[in-house]
Order: C-alpha cells, then structure tokens, then sequence
C-alpha cells in the first residue's frame, strides 16, 4: 500500500528501536497503539504488504499522522502500550473488559499497626498486599489472622506517651477477645510486633515460616514449663495447618512463581493468572481481551502478561506460559513446562479458563431464553452422545396395581419444556397381569404405528422409565418399526438415577447438578404423574361399574352411559333425580336413587 505523503516524513525517521507507535486520523483521534521490539520494522510492515480487505486495510487508509515513543527494552514498550490503551481506549485497539478498582490489605503505618481492607493505597509508608481480584478471599484472609492474632481496630493514637498517661481504657473488643489491650499497657509492643511480622508472613503466602516459628515457640515454652502458654500456641498451629489443607497446595518446591495460560475464539483472548507462594496458589483471576485486529495468541497472551503483573505488583523470578516467546522480562525468566508439576500447575490454569468460559456462557444464556434454550439442548446433545439436540422428547412410563387396569402414560417436552397438549395415556390391551416389559412394547408399538401411519413428526429422543428390561422391550417394538437407527433412546433406572443406552451394559451417571439430568428427571416424573393419575380414574370407574352392575333392572348400557355423564359413586349421589333422569330416563334413575341411598353409610367408592 502507498504511503501518504504526509506521513513520509515520520515514516523515515523511525528508528531500529524498541518502543510504542500511535497511528491518528485526520481530527487527531487515536486510531491505535502499538509496541515493538523494531519500531522501523513493525510499522513498515503496514505499508509494505498489501491488504485489499479488513480492518487492517480500512485502518492504514484512515492514517494521517504517526508518532513514536522510543524505550529501553521490548518489556517496556509492553508496558507503555498497555497504559496507552488503557488510557485512550483506540477504536482498532484490544480491549480490556476488565478494569476494576481491586482491594487491599492495609498494615498501617503507626505505633500499634492496624489491619484493614482498603480500595485506595496511600503512600503514606503503610504497606499494602494484594490486590485481591476476590473480596471473599482477601476477608477470609482477614478473619483468619485476626483469629491466629488479635489485634486493635480502634482509631487511637497509641503513641508511648499516651499509653502511659493512661488517656485510654479498655473497650468491649478487649472483653470479647478480639484484642489484648495495648491502649492500657496490657499487651507490650514487642509482642505486638510478632504479631505483625506472623501476620504479614501469612499475608504474603508463607505459612510454613509462621508455621516453623509457631512449632519453635511451643518448644520453648513447653522446655520452660510453660504448658498454658504452649497450649495456646498449639491451637493457633491447629488452626493454621486446616487452614494450609483446604488452601489449594500444588508443590512444596515452587515457590513465587507466575503462571499464565490462553485461550481464544473468535472475539476474545482469555489470560488466566495464577500466583504460587510457597507451594500455594494465593492469587488467580481472568480477564479478557477483546480482539479487533489480527492479534496472534502471544500479542494477546504477552499484553495480559503486563497488565497483570504490573496490577498485581508481582516481582516473581519465574513465569510460566504455554508457548515460547521471544520477549523478555526484567528480572524474569519464561519457563515452557513439558511435564511434572509445573505441567500441571499450567494444565490447571488452563481448567480455570474453560470453567471462566463456561460460566460466562452460561450468564449471557440466562439473558435471552432462545440462546438458553439452544445452550442446554447442545449440552444434552453431548451428554447423551445424540446426533442432534433433542427439541423433542416423548417419555413413557407404565401404571398397575397388582396387574389391575393396566395403563401407560406419555409426556412430551419441547425445547425442555412441558407440551401437556401432546400427553397421551394407552390403556393397555393385549398384556393379561403386571408385565411391565410387555406393556411398554405394546405401548411403543402402537404409539409410533400411530405417528407413522399419519406422517407425525419423530422426536429425537425417546426416555422410557425403566432399567434394561424395559429398554429392550422399547427397543423390539421400534425394531419391527424399522425405527431402530431413527430415534435415540435411553432408559433411566430410579433407584440410582442410571441412564441406560441400548446394547450397553453398562449405564452412564449424569452429574446430579446436570441441566440433562434434570430435564430427564423432570420428564419421568411428569410421565409418572400423568400415568397415576389416568390410573386412578380407570380404578375409579371400574369399582363404580361393579357397584352398577349389582343393581337390579340396570344394565351393562345404563352403567356405561352413567359413568360417561358423572365419572365417580360421589357424583352420582350428589346429583338430582332430574339430572339422572335425563341420562337414563325416569325408571332407572329411581332405581339408581334407591340404591346409592340404602348404601350411603357404606361408599363404594
């Protein structure tokens, strides 16, 4: 691409240096910023190739002016890039979706230091640690040392002087334990100041030299016979060892470490950041970086690594990434692991990425109810290893009682939702007492006879409520059909929630928090409902029709047309003679009147 004339000037004068460009329009507007270990290199490179399409194109057009910033080193450009980007957000630029204000923890700089959470860090001498991407982290950090060591959280000033004119008495705190009473001379400073120093050792990931001093102290008391004070001691390094288990403990040898991880899709770089004090991870966060240009996967991983090192004010000797890089870090070194615990240390930074992805996913699915809905059909498509999702899934399940009014009911869900206007229930007629494997292959037989014989719609999975047997049972009734290869079916087993698969063995076990579990369960139970209910009315109305038979005079058409009008005995009885009557007509009706009213103190139903 040709290069305007008014830039030929700028364009010769860039040196064979480190540093950072800037590209402008022609209102003075920051097109974009960019870092490089070769300012005359990189920048040639927009003008000598030539690209017809994109926004790489679109943006050399609209260049008017360049400037450049020459540094020391390529680290520094990365660094100077970053605030520049941050600082003027450039339309063709990466963008940084996360730029939050993080909080502290605060040793204030005074005689007695206090310790507290802060989001403003005030070079006033205090010290500061963190920040903590996680509020929950850096408060359970808190409420953990001031267990171990309870310090003041008054405002006092407890200078010397003061403490020994005695201008403080003690508070409520002092009472409740949470401090020793350094206003009224109670707790010395040299105590005090252990405490700090333990506290900040914590603070700063090293728990096995809070740990190794505390084991020292009890030692030295328990020589001197001190046995309260060892016992005291003991406790606080009770606590401080189940507070090391639950932390996340990857290796004992690594120590202040950096690790990095990446992964992109077609928007989006995603930098995981996890910190290793000691052999613990004390720090991890993810944030994102929106692409607009064509960023290779280092430009992108190399930007996080800056901005988050720089944010979390990290010094650590080593980094570890996932691919070489020609860059270089002051003072740091880039480690590519191929095996052992630093391996798995990356492998473990690449775990919390895809569950960062995940999740989001899953936010910006609860935002619209399409995108949702298309979410969990793909993820139940996974899970039960279906060729497509299942927008339609038709459940069955079998009712008897001792082989009494034998009933199937079918439910029917779409996009993971009920269709109660497609719930049918089949009154069984060709299996004599309770067989279940028998009923349910009558049941698929005639329902997808039905749905072939009228040209209906399939639905792409079929869960019958059963183990094994029932499945196979399904399974023949489909295969006469010729259906065997058309629809997926499973079976769920109720005792442990299995999922059976045709011609395997051995059943899956969802995740009991899985959405496909969950809907599956739903549908089963929906099948169960619907089929006991339908149940219930056959064995109503079969005791009803044995109770009409009895009566003398009223036939087998009598009881048929009375059980179509009423339904239930109760409704019979409650009815008057008038509307039996036009059901029947007048000499049945008083037939059926005397009868239900000789037998009221007996129901029969």
């Amino acid at each position: 691409m040709e290069i305007k004339e008014s830039l030929r000037a700028a364009y010769n004068s860039l040196p064979d240096s480190p540093g950072v460009y800037q590209y402008y329009d022609k209102d003075g507007e920051i097109l974009y910023v960019g870092k490089a270990k070769n300012l005359k290199k990189r920048v040639s490179s927009y003008f000598q190739k030539n690209h017809e399409y994109g926004k790489i194109h679109m943006l050399v057009k609209r260049i008017e002016k360049i400037n450049f910033i020459v540094v020391q080193t390529e680290w520094d450009a990365l660094l100077l890039e970053n605030s520049l980007i941050k600082k003027h957000q450039p339309h063709y630029n990466v963008m940084l979706k996360d730029d939050k204000t993080y909080p502290w923890i605060c040793i204030k700089k005074e005689p007695y230091p206090r310790i507290f959470s802060t989001r403003k860090v005030i070079k006033d001498g205090s010290e500061y640690f963190g920040p903590y991407a996680s509020g929950r982290m850096m408060h359970a950090m808190l409420e953990f040392v001031s267990k171990l060591y309870p310090l003041r959280n008054c405002n006092l000033n407890l200078t010397e002087e003061n403490i020994q004119k005695k201008k403080f008495k003690k508070c409520l705190e002092y009472h409740l334990g949470n401090c020793k009473g350094p206003c009224e001379a109670l707790q010395t400073k040299a105590d005090y100041d252990e405490s700090i120093a333990q506290i900040r050792l914590i603070i700063k990931g090293n728990i096995q030299g809070a740990i190794r001093y505390l084991k020292g102290e009890i030692e030295a008391h328990a020589s001197k016979l001190e046995f309260e004070k060892a016992h005291e001691l003991k406790e606080k390094l009770d606590m401080m060892e189940r507070y090391q288990s639950k932390s996340m403990v990857v290796s004992p040898t690594i120590d202040n470490v950096d690790v990095f991880s990446i992964i992109i899709d077609e928007k989006c770089g995603y930098v995981n950041y996890l910190k290793v004090m000691n052999g613990a991870i004390v720090q991890s966060h993810t944030i994102e970086l929106s692409k607009k240009l064509d960023e290779t996967p280092e430009d992108l991983l190399l930007l996080g690594i800056a901005e988050l090192r720089q944010r979390f004010e990290s010094q650590s000797p080593e980094i570890i990434i996932p691919f070489d890089t020609e860059a270089e870090v002051p003072n740091a070194k880039f480690f590519v692991p191929q095996i052992g615990d630093k391996k798995r240390l990356l492998e473990l930074s690449e775990n919390n990425l895809r569950y960062y992805i995940k999740e989001k996913e899953m936010q910006e699915s609860l935002k619209s109810p399409k995108t949702k809905t298309e979410a969990l059909m793909e993820q139940m498509k996974k899970d039960l290893r279906m060729k497509e999702a299942p927008t339609h899934i038709e459940c069955f399940d079998n009712s008897n009682i001792q082989g009494a009014y034998p009933v199937a009911a079918m439910t029917v869900f779409k996009d993971g939702k009920p269709s109660k206007r497609d719930y049918r229930h089949f009154n069984i007629r060709t299996v004599e007492g309770p067989d279940d494997f028998a009923s349910m292959e009558e049941v698929i037989y005639r329902r997808y006879k039905h749905v072939l014989e009228h040209n209906e719609s399939m639905p792409q999975l079929i869960v019958i409520d059963g183990g094994k047997g029932q499945l196979s049972s399904a399974m023949e009734s489909l295969a006469k059909l010729g259906l065997t290869d058309k629809v997926a079916v499973i079976g769920i087993a109720k005792r442990l929630e299995e999922i059976f698969f045709p011609d395997d063995p051995i059943p899956i076990y969802l995740d009991k928090r899985s959405q496909t579990l969950k809907i599956i369960q739903q549908i089963r139970d929906e099948a169960h409902r619907f089929g006991i209910t339908h149940h219930r009315k056959r064995r109503s109305k079969g005791a009803l029709k044995s109770a009409l038979t009895e009566i003398k005079g009223v036939g087998e058409k009598t009881t048929e047309k009375l059980i179509s009008k009423f339904g239930s005995t109760e409704r019979i009885k409650n009815a008057s003679l008038e509307e039996i009557t036009k059901v029947v007509g007048a000499k049945n009706a008083q037939l059926v009147k005397n009868f239900l009213t000789k037998s009221e103190e007996q129901p029969i139903s």
